[in-house]
């Protein structure tokens, strides 16, 4: 209708064109009702971006009414006023008719649009008597982004300062999006960086700004990357001086390096100064002493300068030069009297003789070189370190001892037999103490003290338990005592029969060796371990393996131990044999109870009753066999002497009848390897007899023969 209309209004002249006019309208009435609803949408896009200078038509469709006044707006101002199909040309400021033009249908039309023409448009539709209508538009005119530039505000930033600031300008084109970079990562505005209309503000800058700042300026139609350096100025940082050897001390003549450093950009500078005056033997922070003096100890200030920004920082160390005393202070502890523990700390030599003390015992006793101090044995010294500082001009230093009281401990125990015969039991106390603890040793109530039986070594740490019969062993319950002023530790050990307490088997891959492992209790009283085997001989070097073995039904001794061992290996076992293994623990000529039997090898393979059985049951069976063989070979001789007539046919049939022999498969008739005998009938037949059906011999089933011992 409006493609129509536009057709209409071309040409209409006077009267005749008013008569044009009321036809259309009788006719639009007649076909779309009375009562139409005024419809206008957007035939296209609401939203547009243009390049200035472009072209650009905001297109729109309407319908429900004809010859509307249409009106558009450009934001809130209007632009355009005109009656569809109108003669009169339609009403646009003098200052947008360059630019603006409405299309027969009410399209606006924008050519070679300009800046200044982004906005949002809104047309109007209105006809008397049907209503109002209206639709909405978004235009964005665009240049392309040219010439961008990114300046800082300085040649580089100080760290510290209070802020520092990049800002960016265009020659041409405004920027729909700002994104700004710093080495790659995308800055996102916070407490450090602060983004603003075209600049970008780093807030109390520090060293980890330097890098490079990368802006990306956009619109819908170009992007521009624009990249600049900022460098951030800092330091001296604090300064690091080093002593080279680093000690707290030199002794004359030594020689040593006094280095000073510090981070900065740029590189800060070093000067070394001593007494007041500025040294010049250094380089580079570093200054080389030798054959230093003892008037060239005191004071040496390091100064460290940023040419740059003129930061300045020092830093002063230290440097001694004295004789020493020898070596290094010792400190010890040791039980006086009853009771009591006397801390003894000595440092002798140097000049002059170093002050000993101990501050945790007395703050009012001290020493030159060599210093002892008794004190009453007390819980609270249990466990405390005591420190004796030596206090020298070279160097202060210290040495320290803690006195403990016997700790917890386990008694060992080890078994030998002497040259007489006799077990000897050797049982050891030792307990962790400082001062050294004391052992005593008790049976029961009694003191053990040495004689013909007992005997306590030197050092009280071992009692020896001498005897021949192990029995004797096993009664003994004794009870040793480790102390000293601070405390004591007992343990009674009470003696086992000999024991294994587990035991383990561990084959090779090839069945050809084993290793045996066991453990024992650890208050057993054991001399010896006897390696036990039962089964077929050891294979021998050099020797083919496949000779015939020795087999034994009763375990064999076949390697002895001693008491300290807990394993053993046997090598050169026949893969295919069955053996077992066992060990005997022996105090002296006494056995003890044995470990657990261990087995390798095959399948245990057929007991004693059935291999009697089967000894049995061959020779019967050969027997049986000759008897079987006989007599087929008595019947077929009988059959060659008669005389031999074509049977008939129902005689075929009563003898295949009775010639047919009952199923009996032969594995159910002959085990044991032996095979079913063959049927002797068809073997003596002559090629003229197998055509007919004679009597078949149907042996007996064989009987098998056993014998049970």
């Amino acid at each position: 209708m409006t493609t129509w209309l536009e057709r209409g209004g071309g040409g209409v002249r006077g009267e005749r064109g008013l008569r044009v006019v009321l036809l259309a309208l009788t006719l639009s009435v007649s076909l779309h009702g009375a009562h139409c609803d005024l419809e206008l949408s957007p035939a296209g896009p609401t939203l547009f971006n243009a390049t200035v200078g472009s072209t650009v038509t905001l297109a729109v469709s309407f319908s429900g009414a004809s010859a509307p006044v249409v009106r558009w707006f450009m934001g809130t101002l209007p632009v355009v006023t005109w009656t569809i199909g109108s003669d009169t040309e339609p009403d646009i400021p003098s200052n947008h008719r360059a630019v603006l033009k409405v299309e027969p249908n009410g399209s606006l039309t924008f050519e070679n649009v300009r800046l200044g023409y982004s906005n949002n448009y809104t047309m109007e539709i209105t006809k008397s008597g049907v209503g109002t209508a209206s639709t909405s538009f978004i235009l964005r005119v665009y240049e392309y982004i040219q010439n961008v530039t990114v300046s800082p505000e300085s040649d580089y930033a100080t760290e510290g300062m209070d802020r520092f600031t990049l800002q960016y300008s265009t020659l041409q084109g405004v920027a729909e999006q700002r994104t700004w970079f710093f080495n790659g990562v995308r800055i996102t505005g916070d407490s450090h960086y602060s983004v603003e209309q075209k600049s970008l503000v780093i807030n109390r800058p520090n060293r980890n700004d330097t890098g490079q700042y990368t802006l990306v300026l956009t619109n819908p139609f170009s992007d521009v990357t624009t990249l600049t350096n900022v460098t951030v100025l800092y330091g001296p940082d604090e300064p690091v001086v080093e002593t080279s050897p680093a000690q707290s001390f030199y002794v004359s003549g030594d020689s040593l390096s006094l280095s000073c450093r510090a981070e900065g950009l740029p590189q800060p500078s070093a000067d070394w100064v001593f007494g007041g005056q500025t040294l010049s033997g250094s380089h580079e922070g570093v200054l080389n002493l030798t054959d230093v003096q003892t008037g060239q100890g005191g004071v040496y200030t390091c100064v460290l300068l940023n040419p740059k920004t003129g930061a300045r920082r020092q830093k002063n160390t230290t440097v001694h030069v004295y004789e020493r005393p020898l070596g290094d202070p010792r400190c010890s502890v040791q039980a006086v009297n009853d009771g009591y523990l006397q801390y003894h700390c000595r440092w002798p030599g140097g000049a002059p003789l170093a002050q000993l003390s101990f501050p945790a015992l007395s703050n009012t006793t001290s020493g030159a070189g060599d210093l002892s101090l008794t004190m009453t044995a007390s819980a609270d010294l249990n466990g405390k370190p005591v420190v004796c500082v030596a206090d020298h001009p070279l160097k202060p230093n210290t040495c320290k001892i803690t006195a403990r009281r016997p700790v917890e401990f386990l008694p060992s125990i080890r078994t030998t037999v002497n040259s007489e015969g006799k077990i000897v039991v050797t049982i050891r106390c030792i307990s962790d103490a400082s001062p050294k603890a004391v052992v005593s040793w008790s049976k029961g109530s009694e003191l053990v003290t040495n004689g013909t039986k007992y005997q306590i070594s030197t050092d009280t740490t071992q009692l020896r338990i001498r005897d021949f019969n192990v029995s004797s062993f096993l009664l003994d319950n004794c009870t040793c005592t480790c102390r000293n002023p601070l405390g004591s530790q007992r343990r009674a050990t009470q003696l086992q029969a000999p024991t294994i307490s587990d035991s383990s088997l561990f084959p090779n891959q090839d069945g050809t060796v084993i290793t045996l492992t066991w453990e024992v209790p650890p208050t057993s009283v054991i001399t010896g371990f006897d390696i036990q085997m039962k089964g077929p001989d050891l294979l021998e070097d050099g020797r083919n393996s496949s000779r015939i073995k020795r087999a034994s039904q009763e375990f064999r001794s076949i390697q002895l131990k001693p008491g300290s061992a807990r394993s053993a290996d046997v090598l050169a076992l026949d893969p295919k044999a069955t053996y077992r293994f066992r060990v005997i623990p022996n105090a002296g000529r006494t056995q003890g109870a044995s470990s657990a039997v261990h087995r390798i090898g095959p399948g245990e393979g057929l007991s004693g009753p059935a291999i009697a059985g089967i000894a049995a049951g061959i020779p019967c069976s050969l027997l049986f066999l000759l008897l079987l063989i006989f007599l087929c070979v008595y019947c077929c001789k009988r059959k060659r002497r008669q005389t031999k007539y074509p049977a008939p046919r129902a005689v075929e049939q009563r003898i295949g009848v009775v010639a047919t022999p009952p199923d009996i498969p032969p594995h159910k008739l002959l085990t044991g390897g032996l095979k079913s005998p063959p049927d002797y009938n068809r073997l003596h037949q002559a090629p003229s007899e197998r055509s007919l059906s004679l009597p078949t011999f149907v042996p007996s089933p064989p009987v098998r023969f056993a014998t049970t011992v």
